[in-house]
């Protein structure tokens, strides 16, 4: 068996060693981004003056033809072929012969699959992005199509204090906007082009980095070719990313899982994204849901697997490294399926207004009501403490906090006056809070002002 690197040896690799070292099984999925580094290589080398013009058309037209094959499903995979990078030289050796051996001039697999990762990243990170857009575009779009639906917000998850459905929605939203705000910083920081960086020490034949670094698309070159060759912070960032996504992914998950229950029923999942039981025949389960909540441990784990892989190598590349495809491409993956699907969720969700307007009850006002004794000049700890005293007084005699009589007010409080009841409502309660990000409908339309600004600038 042919191998690229068996000069120096004079027997054959164990055959357990050799699957065990292969990596074709998994990085064939860079082959287009492999081959667009080695198109980009064969004309530095040109431009070197290591290959002749017709060197260089004779291993770019076979290149292309390789890629060809692969983009047909008709690329050929042979026992020798360890990695992506073996794979596609043995193919243009048998394409173009003996020439194809100069390709490999001054490059080194330590180089060439760093570069190879970082174009791919350049190509699937923006997809992402746009998915998260697509997303965000739903919440939007559902939040205004429910301005005025009221429902207990949640502290604990225990009624706290009365907010806006459309409120809920958008806070979703600012967190996949922070989410977008990580994600350009990825992509940014992974435009650097490691080509040329050798296998630790550089390139001895001239090579102009700078113009290949822009034949593929890069905005600048990797400034210490020892770094070049072992840096996986962009694989790590992105872990890191799709990590933060599915944890936020599955809080809104568990949201929709709890209030899709009939015993809330504020929210119906569509027929589409929900499942039955095999034995129950009632049963209409919110599984898109519950898997998107679980993916979010399938993408920490991603994340925890390469940082353990990484945290105590010695400098430079090490074959450790080979373990960062599998959880990068299983990240990708995983997000672009979760990621639309609970797109779809949100734009088929039907909203019950009534199911949440029964749920809001008096105890939401207790924090309404110190207000209105601060306004008539409690301080607020002090006021606090009286309105406790009220729902326990209430919950004592079973009625609602409006339900006291006025006297039973006054006799915690001489502050309350006639017009105690009057300032009491779910519409006044959200209204108040008519601040940047607040819950009045003024404030919630201009957050969704913002909220459209940021989605048409992107």
């Amino acid at each position: 068996m042919t191998t690229l690197w068996g000069g120096r040896f004079t027997g054959p690799t164990d055959e357990q060693m050799w699957a065990f070292n292969a990596s074709i099984g998994f990085d064939i999925r860079l082959a287009q981004v492999d081959i667009r580094g080695s198109i980009a290589y064969a004309k530095a080398l040109e431009r070197a003056g290591l290959l002749s013009a017709e060197e260089r058309a004779a291993l770019v037209g076979g290149l292309e033809r390789i890629a060809q094959e692969f983009a047909e499903g008709a690329f050929a995979l042979a026992p020798s072929d360890e990695d992506i990078h073996t794979a596609v030289e043995r193919r243009l050796g048998e394409l173009v012969g003996p020439v194809a051996g100069k390709l490999h001039t001054g490059r080194s697999r330590n180089d060439q699959v760093a570069t190879d990762i970082r174009l791919f990243l350049l190509e699937e990170l923006p997809k992402l992005g746009e998915m998260v857009r697509h997303l965000q575009h739903a919440l939007v779009e559902k939040a205004a199509a429910h301005l005025d639906a009221l429902m207990p917000g949640y502290t604990h998850l225990q009624p706290a204090q009365p907010a806006r459905f459309s409120h809920w929605l958008l806070s979703y939203f600012w967190m996949l906007e922070r989410d977008q705000e990580r994600l350009r910083e990825i992509v940014r920081r992974a435009a650097v082009c490691p080509l040329g960086a050798g296998a630790l020490a550089g390139n001895a034949y001239g090579i102009d980095r700078e113009a290949l670094a822009r034949d593929l698309g890069f905005a600048g070159v990797t400034e210490n070719s020892m770094d070049a060759v072992s840096d996986r912070d962009a694989v790590l960032e992105t872990l890191f990313w799709g990590a933060l996504v599915g944890v936020h992914l599955s809080r809104l998950a568990e949201d929709l899982i709890l209030w899709s229950n009939p015993q809330f029923h504020f929210v119906r999942l569509a027929e589409r994204y929900t499942t039955g039981s095999s034995l129950m025949p009632q049963k209409r389960n919110p599984d898109s849901m519950e898997l998107v909540r679980a993916k979010a441990g399938r993408l920490v784990g991603n994340l925890v697997k390469l940082l353990t892989v990484v945290k105590g190598l010695p400098s430079t590349y090490d074959k450790d490294l080979q373990e960062d495809k599998e959880p990068l491409f299983d990240t990708v993956d995983t997000l672009a399926m979760a990621l639309p699907i609970t797109a779809g969720v949100i734009e088929t969700l039907e909203v019950d207004v009534e199911a949440m307007r029964a749920a809001l009850d008096d105890t939401l006002l207790a924090t309404d009501l110190a207000d209105y004794l601060v306004k008539k000049g409690v301080p607020f700890r002090q006021a606090h403490h009286l309105v406790g005293q009220a729902v326990r007084l209430a919950e004592e005699h079973g009625v609602a906090l409006r339900g006291l009589p006025l006297e039973a007010l006054q006799g915690i409080s001489s502050a309350f006056g006639a017009d105690v009841l009057a300032a009491l409502s779910f519409e006044g309660s959200v209204e108040a809070r008519d601040v940047t990000g607040g819950t009045a409908r003024r404030a919630v339309e201009e957050q969704i002002h913002r909220a459209r600004e940021r989605l048409a600038a992107s």
